[in-house]
């Protein structure tokens, strides 16, 4: 199973997708149980081989066929598990209205975080796993100064969910 993280749809009145086209995009791409979580592009698929162009695809696809422009990034189940198991935070600092995930396209993008983790956040905090970075926003996320930081270095090469729906989408992958 993959997850594939569309960044920056369907909020606001910008960038829709209707998951039903999503999910049929997805299958028109040859990818089979493809499942959807949420309205904020989140999908959940099954690929006959491992496909290391899955983001790509499924980004150009969308491109083309709905004629929106997102950045895609793409986990493997494995990947996923790493991502929820390398969680730094305590049980305390999980709570998903102020605890995000970064899930990280590309290895540069981690040596973006590395630099990020050394410097002194106050009472937020930011920890760096192999595929994500994780940010705990302790007065909220508008109001995170972290946020804004891992924004200004990744610029859209990345995607953020919270807690709660990376566990929802572990389960979904793991169904």
């Amino acid at each position: 199973m993959h997850v594939a993280l569309l960044r920056g749809i369907n909020v606001g009145k910008a960038k829709r997708v209707p998951m039903a086209d999503l999910r049929a995009l997805c299958e028109s791409l040859g990818y089979r149980d493809v499942k959807t979580l949420l309205n904020s592009g989140n999908v959940v698929f099954a690929a006959a081989r491992a496909d290391a162009s899955a983001a790509a695809k499924i980004q150009k696809g969308i491109a083309e066929q709905i004629g929106v422009s997102c950045r895609v990034v793409v986990l493997t189940r494995d990947e996923l598990d790493t991502v929820i198991a390398e969680n730094p935070f305590s049980e305390s600092e999980t709570n998903p209205s102020r605890f995000l995930v970064t899930v990280l396209a590309t290895d540069a993008d981690r040596a973006r975080i590395d630099a990020l983790t050394k410097e002194e956040w106050g009472a937020e905090r930011i920890g760096a796993g192999t595929h994500a970075a994780y940010l705990w926003c302790a007065n909220g996320i508008l109001e995170s100064r972290i946020v804004t930081a891992i924004s200004k270095q990744l610029g859209d090469s990345a995607t953020s969910r919270n807690w709660a729906t990376m566990k929802k989408l572990q389960a979904l992958a793991s169904a």
